[in-house]
């Protein structure tokens, strides 16, 4: 026959046996107990010593019998405890209260009596079963690289944090191979890792997360103008000035190199820019052009009795009376031989002084000149010719009408230099009368082709 009878944490199993007349009891602990062999009795497995981490998210672990309890760490917990658990230990409980309730029947213990203890507790100075702490005096047999952690009537050797146990032996853990813990880069170390990032990066307060540094803002690195880019940053230069091969500084542009027409006449280089300056006789109009000056309009130092004729560069002064014996002034520029004057009569009736300038290496064929007949008399022949000045073939007079011829320069010129030349009008009529008048040109060639 079997009966079984349920104690607290304790479950009792007696066989009867008719045959022998024996009785044999079994014992068995309930969940959340363990047997104790020194008391004969079961007792309470503090769970919030024997599991690791037994509570998530900050919550705190109480034990209680046959089992434990995760409350916030500010709770407060009265229990009041039976005989049997009076004397378990309540270390690392926080803000836990016990209280024994009184036995009137409870006999004090007897210090004189030695109890025997089981593997891993000891006997302490009350008389009763402590554990030992196996890490704290030493008698572990965990390796130099584990952590040994005690637990109730024995210890543990668990790896420190960062590494797995691989067999009997603690290695590393890759954190770098486990999800993306890092934005950029991972650089995984004995028992941690930590983070990088890519150049123009910095790590944020997270140590994870890699954000784009404005070397703008921090430390400008151009010498001139900084763009701030994503993971970099871009210099440019002022106008007038160029990268230099760094891609940092910034060196002169020579606008007078690049190209030999920036400057009509001369091109002169400064830092970040460039000027144009013009020879003598000249002004910059446009900041690049050069214009002749006009010096019988502003500096006129030519006497009362010359006058002042501007070309391409400079001025001339000529006499206001060019007439030479025997001819007399009678207009401006226009010289007469009286044919009163037996002189006269083998000689030019007229001589006209004209004066006109041309620039230097000017563009040939070009007509530059036209003469032409003040006086039309009918029955008359007009021809022209130039009489003199034109030793080198320079020129070309082409008859235009009748009454007209057209000066063309044929061969280019340049200067400064002055031609004259004397172009001839011979007219005839048919009463053989013959007459001829002469102009004489002055030309002016400038030193410069503007």
């Amino acid at each position: 026959m079997l009966t079984a009878m349920f104690l607290a944490g304790l479950i009792l199993i007696t066989v009867h046996s008719q045959e022998t007349e024996e009785t044999i009891t079994y014992t068995q602990c309930t969940d959340g107990y363990e047997w104790d062999p020194v008391r004969q009795r079961c007792k309470d497995i503090d769970e919030c010593e024997i599991v690791p981490d037994a509570c998530k998210g900050g919550m705190k672990c109480v034990n209680h019998y046959g089992g434990y309890l995760c409350l916030p760490r500010t709770a407060q917990i009265i229990v009041n405890e039976r005989e049997e658990a009076a004397a378990e230990s309540t270390s690392g409980r926080n803000n836990v209260i016990r209280r024994t309730p009184a036995d009137p029947h409870r006999a004090p213990p007897n210090p004189t009596h030695q109890i025997q203890c089981a593997a891993g507790y000891e006997q302490s100075d009350h008389n009763v079963c402590q554990d030992i702490d196996e890490c704290a005096t030493g008698t572990h047999n965990c390796r130099a690289d584990q952590v040994c952690v005690n637990l109730r009537g024995s210890f543990s050797c668990q790896c420190p944090p960062g590494y797995q146990k691989r067999g009997d032996q603690c290695v590393d853990i890759d954190e770098c191979t486990l999800p993306p813990y890092c934005h950029h880069r991972c650089v995984n170390t004995p028992g941690s890792y930590y983070c990088q990032c890519n150049a123009g990066f910095q790590l944020a307060s997270n140590n994870h997360t890699c954000v784009d540094i404005n070397e703008c803002d921090a430390n400008n690195p151009c010498a001139q103008q900084c763009y701030n880019i994503l993971g970099s940053f871009i210099c440019q230069c002022n106008p007038g000035f160029e990268l230099s091969s760094d891609r940092i500084n910034c060196e002169d542009t020579d606008e007078c190199r690049t190209s030999s027409y920036i400057c009509q006449y001369q091109c002169v280089n400064e830092p970040g820019k460039f000027s144009c300056v013009c020879p003598e006789g000249y002004q910059v109009v446009g900041g690049r052009t050069c214009q002749d000056i006009n010096e019988c309009d502003t500096t006129n130092e030519c006497r009362e009795d010359e006058i002042c004729w501007n070309y391409h560069g400079g001025f001339r002064c000529y006499p206001r009376n060019p007439c030479q014996e025997p001819y007399v002034l009678t207009s401006e520029n226009r010289c007469v031989c009286p044919v009163s004057n037996a002189i006269c009569r083998e000689l030019p009736y007229s001589v006209v002084y004209k004066y006109m300038s041309i620039r230097s290496d000017r563009t040939v064929p070009s007509d530059i000149f036209q003469i032409q007949a003040t006086t039309i008399y009918p029955n008359t022949i007009n021809t022209f010719r130039i009489k003199s000045g034109n030793e080198n073939g320079e020129f070309y007079l082409r008859q235009t009408s009748a009454v007209s011829a057209m000066l063309v320069l044929v061969k280019s010129l340049s200067g400064p230099r002055e031609h004259i030349v004397d172009l001839e009008m011979l007219t005839v009529n048919s009463l053989n009368y013959r007459t001829s008048s002469v102009l004489r040109l002055t030309i002016i060639v400038g030193p410069y082709a503007f």
